[in-house]
């Protein structure tokens, strides 16, 4: 535990050009608050399939090795490089949140585990997910205690099953003609985001090329009062915005853009995006993005 307090605190003091894909992993929809996890995990293999038995999520069992997140440890890149059969693996780390996140909801975000997953804070399942290629997140709030918090990561992927998606990942010991090598485990950007009570979980965007946008919203967490704002800016001038009230955990909202540039491969015009989730004028989520017409 010593150690995995160690590698948070190393985390809080060294630059982002030392931490590997340190930019937002989703600019699509960037919150402002954010914390990467990328970098040193504890790691372990767990080739007899006993980690969840004996509870290694407990955090009671030290762990052997040390993986740099999200490389996977087939990758050189990861510090480990085995591209043997390991089935189960196990990921742990500690972190600490920072103190303006008090009072916010936090989202643990995963770019991708290949390919079941299930994930605890300080012991506790937050939750598990099922394939290999696709974002997936969970609200750990409940979970969180001041100080450090514990996040332990179970990854399971049967490398000679080929009725799961898998590309053209090999299914036997070593790659050959057009197959690559097997990707096991965490092989996307993990990190840690704040929100508000109430948040938005996704928004869709549809622009048409005579200018209309339609923003259609899910919201997290819905209460009475809530309002979904959109300001549209292209560069630093603002070309549309506006507001509708929600009703329940979806809401939407068409505004329109005069003489939309339209987006080419010649003339990539690209238009920035602000959301926000308000009630009673307080804004409780704010989220940035950006489309085109096309």
């Amino acid at each position: 535990m010593k150690t995995a307090l160690f590698v948070s605190l190393m985390f809080t003091v060294v630059s982002a050009q030392e931490i590997p894909r340190s930019e937002y992993p989703q600019p699509q929809f960037q919150r402002e608050q954010w914390l990467s996890l990328n970098g040193p995990w504890e790691f372990e293999f767990d080739d007899a399939n006993a980690g969840l038995e004996q509870g290694w999520h407990s955090g009671t069992r030290k762990f052997t090795r040390s993986i740099v997140v999200p490389f996977c440890f087939e990758s050189k890149r990861s510090g480990i490089g085995d591209t043997s059969f390991n089935p189960w693996v196990w990921y742990r780390r500690s972190i600490a949140l920072p103190p303006e996140w008090k009072g916010k909801r936090v989202l643990l975000r995963f770019g991708a585990v290949d390919y079941r997953a299930m994930v605890w804070v300080n012991g506790q399942l937050a939750g598990s997910h099922e394939g290999g290629h696709v974002p997936f997140s969970f609200d750990v709030t409940p979970l969180l205690k001041s100080g450090a918090n514990v996040i332990a990561v179970r990854a399971e992927d049967p490398p000679t099953d080929r009725f799961i998606p898998r590309g053209k990942q090999y299914w036997e010991p070593k790659s050959r003609g057009i197959f690559y090598t097997r990707t096991t485990g965490i092989w996307q950007p993990v990190w840690l985001e704040a929100a508000g009570e109430a948040y938005l979980r996704k928004v869709r965007i549809t622009p048409s090329n005579d200018g209309a946008v339609r923003f259609e919203a899910k919201i997290a967490r819905p209460q009475a009062g809530l309002e979904f704002h959109a300001q549209i800016r292209f560069g630093s001038q603002t070309v549309a915005s506006g507001m509708h009230r929600a009703a329940s955990d979806r809401v939407s909202l068409l505004l329109g853009v005069t003489d939309p540039k339209l987006w080419s491969a010649d003339s990539p015009s690209l238009y920035d995006v602000t959301f926000e989730l308000r009630r009673g004028g307080a804004v409780l989520d704010r989220v940035q993005s950006y489309f085109g017409f096309r």
